[in-house]
């Protein structure tokens, strides 16, 4: 998405004319960004190719709380089939901190930068990371999908995934439920029977 940027040490100010409240090290923000900076919240950061889990690792030994979705793969290797747990979402780890402690991410090894749009972190919704973690938790099979932004909607009426959202999308005759992620700019699917869904 256009804007969609990385933020490494700190906060932009603007010149605009607004309410802004004082922060260590001499920043000004503006009022209605001083919750974000002392409330957690979820971000998503960025990491170097292929660092997700020891991203993951060593924010779990800074006392961090993060989540690293993950999926099953089965690949080929040499003359047998290997199952490896592999990133839902390659490159990203969400944290869940406030701003001002933003340096305890910033400075793991392997971490680019917390996403975020115009020189700005930008939150991960709440409800998109309960969503997630609700579905990991129910031991379904998602995999990551090409990021959609529009299409045929239609939510779960049965089943384990009740009430679930997402576009539906097709894949060897068999149909797919896509959700997508803004901040992020990704998605992940997981197959679904057609009449387990209803048009929205």
């Amino acid at each position: 998405m256009t804007g969609r940027s990385c933020e490494k040490a700190m906060l932009n100010t603007s010149t605009e004319k607004r309410s802004v409240a004082p922060v260590a090290g001499g920043d000004f923000l503006a009022a209605d960004e001083t919750r974000a900076y002392v409330q957690p919240r979820w971000y998503a950061a960025y990491t170097r190719a292929n660092h997700e889990r020891r991203v993951a690792d060593q924010l779990a030994e800074r006392s961090v709380e993060n989540l690293l979705p993950q999926y099953e793969s089965v690949r080929k290797w040499k003359d047998r089939r290997v199952r490896l747990q592999m990133p839902l979402f390659p490159g990203y780890v969400f944290v869940h901190l406030a701003l001002r402690d933003r340096l305890q991410v910033l400075q793991v090894p392997g971490v680019a930068c917390l996403v975020g749009f115009a020189g700005r972190p930008v939150a991960v919704p709440e409800e998109e990371v309960t969503r997630i973690r609700e579905f990991l938790e129910r031991g379904l099979h998602a995999e990551p999908h090409p990021y959609l932004q529009a299409g045929r909607r239609a939510r779960v009426v049965r089943g384990p995934l009740t009430g679930l959202e997402g576009i539906v999308a097709r894949r060897k005759n068999r149909s797919r439920l896509v959700l997508s992620f803004e901040v992020i700019q990704r998605s992940m699917a997981v197959e679904m029977d057609e009449g387990d869904l209803a048009a929205i």
